[in-house]
């Protein structure tokens, strides 16, 4: 099951962007300068702000668009709204499924190298994409990463998985990990910081994410899971800030300077993304991992920022991935 709220919502488009968030932004827009536009299945662009996040990215240089859906009608949004797609290349696909199915063909055929989620459920996307005879699935298990930008904290914050898988069990949660992970090391985080959030920093088996929490870490220890440095349970606030920790009498190498927030399932973890989205003013980027290609999860409340950020993590995975 996939949850249909996969972008954090905001009250109004911010037209100022804090410093902290504003810095973070420009480095990771920064970081795709010299990449070829990666070209990018927009799966049923049948409303304006899924054509028009688009149009977005496409005039950034970040994406080479294929519209997949229905041909007449897209042109005819573009022409309403003033959207200027001449030469873009269109697959005829009248239904939302069909447009899922059509798109997750072209990046099994190697026509594409990501998928953007346009008007359509998320699930309806997802679906093609899990779907064994897409030829899409790897290894790895699916799972969505929001990269926060907050403007007060210091550097880009992962959160993990708030968006396809509900509840997860331990297996799932080594492969969620893993693959924030990975998605780290190409946003430039060498070794990033894992804390695997409860509601205490004890070990307590009537809650059961503390219990799993110290289990991930001894798999990292034992090289079950590799690339990053992973400590829990630890509550939120101590995985942000430092003196939170030292208040508390905890020592951990994670504590105060967490990249990756590992959170105990969807709710929690959708609610504490839409938290920092609302009331700390983050940014929020989503991408989901472990396909053959990157998911591009935008909502119509989206900013500009954020559309532009979820795509410049799609470039730079792509990129990752044809470097090997």
């Amino acid at each position: 099951m996939y949850s249909d709220e996969t972008a954090v919502p905001v009250e109004s488009r911010r037209t100022e962007c804090p410093p902290v968030a504003a810095a973070l932004h420009d480095a990771l827009l920064s970081r795709c300068r010299g990449l070829e536009p990666l070209a990018t299945a927009v799966v049923y662009p049948g409303s304006e702000p899924a054509l028009r996040a688009a149009v977005d990215a496409a005039q950034a240089g970040l994406i080479e668009p294929v519209l997949v859906g229905p041909a007449r009608e897209t042109r005819a949004l573009a022409a309403c709204h003033g959207l200027a797609i001449d030469g873009w290349r269109m697959v005829d696909a009248g239904s939302p499924k069909d447009a899922a199915e059509a798109a997750a063909r072209l990046a099994r055929n190697g026509e594409v190298g990501a998928l953007m989620k346009g008007a359509l459920h998320t699930d309806e996307l997802m679906s093609a994409v899990v779907r064994r005879d897409s030829l899409l699935r790897t290894a790895a298990r699916i799972s969505h990463v929001f990269v926060m930008h907050v403007p007060t904290y210091p550097r880009a914050l992962l959160i993990t998985d708030a968006a396809i898988n509900i509840s997860p069990s331990l297996e799932d949660k080594v492969h969620i990990v893993q693959n924030a992970i990975h998605l780290a090391q190409v946003l430039g985080v060498a070794t990033p910081k894992v804390a695997i959030l409860s509601a205490v920093e004890t070990l307590n088996p009537k809650i059961p994410s503390t219990l799993e929490a110290a289990v991930l870490c001894k798999m990292a220890e034992r090289g079950q899971i590799t690339g990053g440095v992973l400590d829990g349970p630890l509550a939120f606030d101590d995985a942000i800030s430092a003196e939170a920790a030292r208040t508390k009498g905890i020592t951990s190498p994670v504590a105060g300077q967490a990249d990756i927030l590992l959170v105990p399932d969807l709710v929690a973890g959708n609610m504490l993304a839409k938290q920092l989205s609302l009331l700390a003013n983050a940014d929020a980027a989503g991408i989901v991992l472990g396909a053959k290609v990157p998911v591009i999860l935008t909502s119509r409340a989206d900013s500009l920022r954020s559309r532009l950020a979820s795509c410049a993590i799609a470039s730079l995975m792509a990129a990752a991935r044809r470097a090997g």
